[in-house]
């Protein structure tokens, strides 16, 4: 009885240290990330981010949601919008009220968006066909819109504005032009604009 107590605590002391040197090595590789990230070596940072992709769930809550960030940062730099956005987005999840990932997810949507306006504007579309893209322009553009007026609420841009107004009028929303600035007062009042990492 004896024998097998001090084996269960054995392995069990074995288990707890292997899963600390684990966790300790995904967090010593996420700080040499971020000190790629700091030395502006791009290669390196995207050779860093993606090897650390699979082992985030190892690391503390709002180290990975930090790193998030960073990802899509990393991706975005290298012309990634779509592996950007997957990672944006799990930030705007976890931390709603970060106005520097909406404004990023808002522009990077928007470069989607002017896709679907080339194809409304073509000249050989028929009714039915323009119908379709302007339905899809709407909702794209409403997509764009909520990310565009969190960041524009927490930190005032006249070129964000000058795009919100003008989305507002192409998908021919009078009422949500004529409450913006309610709304955007109404989202000023959480704004955070640092993520902490611990």
């Amino acid at each position: 009885m004896l024998k097998t107590i001090i084996c269960a605590l054995f392995l069990f002391f074995a288990v707890a240290t292997v899963r600390a040197q684990s966790t300790d090595s995904v967090y010593n590789r996420y700080l040499d990330f971020n000190l790629a990230r700091l030395q502006g070596d791009q290669d390196k940072v995207l050779e860093l981010g993606e090897a650390l992709i699979p082992d985030t769930g190892k690391l503390p809550q709002k180290a990975r949601i930090n790193f998030f960030f960073s990802a899509g940062k990393m991706y975005e730099d290298n012309d990634q919008p779509d592996k950007a956005l997957t990672y944006y987005e799990k930030v705007a999840a976890a931390v709603p009220y970060y106005y520097v990932v909406h404004r990023a997810l808002g522009y990077l949507y928007l470069d989607k968006l002017k896709a679907t306006e080339r194809q409304l504007n073509a000249p050989a579309n028929d009714a039915g066909t323009n119908a379709r893209l302007f339905a899809d322009y709407t909702r794209a553009a409403r997509i764009v819109l909520a990310h565009l007026e969190k960041a524009q609420a927490c930190d005032h841009s006249d070129d964000t504005l000058a795009i919100i107004k003008l989305l507002y009028k192409n998908i021919k929303d009078t009422q949500g032009l004529s409450t913006l600035d309610g709304r955007l007062k109404q989202l000023n009042k959480n704004c955070i604009d640092i993520l902490a990492d611990n």
